[in-house]
């Protein structure tokens, strides 16, 4: 069993990574990712949950995470719930999915959608050098694996935003 990580302190500033299950590509379409970024700007506006950076790969998702409203386990649990079922249920009635049966085979069992592996790789970011590490690590995700040359050409990525070149999908809280 995987060792799964807890948050102490709800309100700091927490490094988390949702990994899709079986690290299945499926955020290489739009649709899908468009669920992922209007979930977490819901979250933002309805349950006080603060983004300071992100990045959506094709199977899994780096964001630093804050909330003084509501328990920041309570809103990534709701959160990894409501986009699980969207996104199972957009695959199950998109008609242009190639891979359609093979991914409801993957995320559904016995009746129930696994979508996000359990738990959440969470970090509490404990000084200011290691939440610009994490930054970093974040935006030069998509360059070390090799879809982009420069960080900032990353369409699902807060490093647009922070380098002035576009506006972030996801509203950025300044750190």
């Amino acid at each position: 069993m995987a060792f799964l990580y807890t948050i102490k302190d709800q309100q700091a500033l927490h490094f988390v990574t949702f990994t899709v299950h079986q690290w299945a590509d499926v955020f290489t379409r739009n649709v899908y990712v468009e669920i992922i970024t209007e979930s977490v700007n819901y979250c933002q506006k309805a349950k006080g949950l603060k983004v300071y950076a992100w990045v959506i790969m094709s199977n899994h998702c780096h964001f630093i995470l804050s909330s003084d409203k509501f328990p920041l386990t309570d809103i990534i649990r709701d959160f990894k719930k409501y986009t699980a079922k969207k996104i199972v249920e957009e695959i199950r009635e998109n008609e242009k999915e190639s891979r359609r049966k093979w991914l409801l085979w993957l995320f559904q069992r016995n009746g129930h959608i696994w979508f996000w592996e359990k738990g959440y790789h969470g970090i509490e970011i404990f000084s200011q050098k290691f939440l610009e590490s994490k930054i970093n690590y974040i935006h030069l995700n998509p360059v070390k694996a090799g879809i982009v040359e420069k960080e900032e050409e990353y369409l699902n990525s807060s490093c647009g935003e922070l380098y002035g070149v576009r506006k972030s999908k996801i509203i950025l809280t300044e750190y």
